[in-house]
């Protein structure tokens, strides 16, 4: 069992917290179980599991709560399952530090992809010793030499745009916030949202075949960004 990601599901409804637990089990992820959120900053210290599937509504504290608890001595993955589908919540769990979110109803092989792209991407979060190129399909990312090409071709980008693509493509499947964005480009106490809007557009103009149908930067309506892993 040493090689089998474990997942810690946090789940008061025993009804979908054992439906979950099926399916991961039948995946071959080993599962441990908690219905609350005092349990869940334990179990989450005791056990180090590879990820975490956190609901918001617990019966004794707010998922949220469990989320900023965790994130303050952990950057274990861990991804949002909650029946709260307003943007505002997803924003303000992904601004928490949380890797994804999902929202119930959800599908089994949606649920299964979003655990194997937050474990991959923790699994292979960008150090720049270990690496100085990013690449994604066909985009390949320079590190060193802050050069972009496209299946070959360079890319031409504002510093504005480079940044911002850097930042996406660093954290390949994750969802990043319109607010963490304008932050790290442009500082804390600015709201850049329509000059991110405005590089946004550029940059898929330079990139992308069809801007319009993006498969490399895709938007969370609403939410923010997520750049695919594979193109």
């Amino acid at each position: 069992m040493n090689n089998i990601p474990v997942i810690l599901i946090v789940e008061d409804e025993n009804g979908i917290s054992n439906f979950i637990s099926a399916i991961l089990t039948s995946n071959n992820y080993h599962v441990i179980k908690c219905q609350n959120g005092k349990d869940a900053v334990t179990m989450a210290g005791s056990y180090c599991p590879d990820l975490v599937l956190l609901d918001l509504g617990l019966p004794d504290m707010d998922g949220l709560e469990v989320l900023s608890g965790i994130r303050k001595w952990s950057d274990m993955p861990i991804i949002v399952v909650t029946a709260r589908g307003n943007e505002i919540e997803k924003v303000k769990a992904l601004d928490l530090g949380a890797d994804d979110y999902v929202t119930k109803p959800f599908g089994t092989l949606e649920l299964l992809a979003r655990i194997r792209t937050a474990i991959r991407h923790k699994q292979k979060s960008y150090n720049p010793l270990e690496t100085d190129k990013i690449r994604i399909g066909g985009l390949v990312i320079d590190i060193v030499k802050r050069t972009v090409t496209m299946d070959g071709e360079v890319v031409h980008l504002t510093p504005i745009e480079y940044k911002i693509l850097l930042m996406l493509a660093k954290n390949a499947g994750k969802v990043i916030t319109l607010d963490s964005i304008c932050k790290e480009i442009w500082g804390p106490y600015t709201n850049e949202l329509n000059a991110l809007r405005v590089n946004m557009a550029n940059i898929r103009r330079k990139i992308e075949a069809n801007p319009a149908e993006p498969k490399y930067i895709l938007t969370e309506v609403g939410v923010g960004y997520r750049m695919a892993e594979d193109a």
